[in-house]
């Protein structure tokens, strides 16, 4: 098979990118298929560390600088804006569109995972399959699309359904839902954890940073904090700035429980996999992806109130590390992910034959 990965405009496809996830999902297709034997071919930015057939730069970086000041995720994670109409979007849109045309094939799929602002790609290829294949954002609009969960995947068919009634809602034969997949030589395991708790991610209310802070308080423990933005109140916390991806794995393995509170309906929040990667318990809150890959007390916690985080927080050293491992290893891996999109993808392919009726 054969892949055309459109980066998003403002970041470069490499590990130092953290901060972004869905240039990290780019990043990790590309070397993820490209191991498998198909061929990707990649836009982006100057910079690149994935595998792939071919990279091709569609954004420079002094035209980044001018767009984002400077560019650096490290400094300004959130200088992305979703207008389609701006001139980040406008331009690398249009030379994607130029490079894919040089190079497509017949049957050759397309990759976005910009949303709406990544549509004018799609719309120049009608005869080429477009997929947004990690889907965790609205403003969704391909007819082919793997979501990052169930509870996403539902909330967006809820959110577009047009027809009232309890069953107007209709699902999509052509939809998937893979979870996100990561690198394991990331994420180092530590059966020995230091004494505090950790907290990893933008320091904003929707992502419950204050029910870390609260419970770690109530308790009298030692909580770190790691991400972009500022802790409320700095006694309240050891605030390490945003950290790179070595680091990021040292803080998740030696901690003894890892908090990813959201307050939203989160749709995946990588950094709960992540932190089971390392074999450390995480503690969450009780709605969207977390249902589905927290095991109430065998992988950390969900919980509702601040009785229910103290209490998890008690109980977290009772827990498996090496089982937790384990487990996210066999959930989340690119070698566990790959051949769910190969089999995703050939799925699609069959829309050239018979589709739904080849057997």
């Amino acid at each position: 098979m054969r892949f055309h990965i459109v980066n998003l405009p403002n970041t470069q496809t490499t590990k130092y990118y953290q901060p972004c996830a869905y240039t990290q999902k780019n990043r990790r297709f590309a070397t993820m298929m490209t191991r498998l034997g198909h061929e990707v071919f990649l836009y982006g930015g100057e910079e690149n560390d994935a595998e792939c057939t071919e990279f091709v730069t569609i954004v420079t970086k002094d035209e980044q600088a001018e767009w984002f000041g400077g560019n650096d995720p490290y400094a300004e994670p959130l200088n992305l804006s979703w207008d389609q109409h701006a001139p980040h979007w406008l331009t690398s849109n249009e030379r994607a569109i130029t490079e894919i045309a040089k190079r497509k094939q017949d049957r050759d799929f397309i990759g976005v995972l910009g949303g709406c602002c990544q549509k004018p790609i799609a719309d120049t290829f009608p005869e080429l399959m477009t997929v947004e294949f990690g889907i965790g954002y609205s403003g969704v609009f391909a007819n082919y699309r793997v979501f990052e969960s169930y509870a996403w995947m539902h909330s967006v068919y809820g959110s577009q359904s047009t027809v009232p009634g309890v069953m107007s809602a209709r699902g999509r034969f052509y939809d998937a839902v893979i979870p996100n997949y990561y690198e394991v030589e990331d994420f180092p395991f530590s059966a020995e954890k230091d004494d505090y708790f950790l907290y990893v991610g933008r320091l904003v209310e929707a992502k419950g940073i204050q029910i870390a802070i609260d419970t770690c308080r109530r308790l009298g423990v030692k909580l770190v904090v790691a991400g972009a933005g500022t802790v409320p109140r700095p006694e309240d916390a050891e605030y390490v700035g945003v950290v790179d991806h070595v680091r990021r794995g040292e803080l998740m393995s030696r901690a003894r429980g890892v908090f990813v509170p959201s307050l939203y309906l989160e749709p995946f929040g990588g950094v709960h996999a992540e932190a089971m990667l390392c074999g450390t318990p995480v503690i969450t809150t009780d709605w969207g992806v977390f249902t589905e890959t927290v095991q109430q007390g065998v992988h950390g916690f969900r919980c509702r109130d601040l009785r229910e985080f103290c209490d998890a927080v008690d109980a977290v050293d009772k827990l498996d590390y090496q089982g937790i491992r384990d487990y996210a290893i066999a959930k989340f891996s690119t070698d566990v992910i790959g051949p769910q999109y190969e089999a995703y993808f050939e799925r699609l392919e069959s829309l050239w034959g018979e589709g739904w009726y080849a057997a």
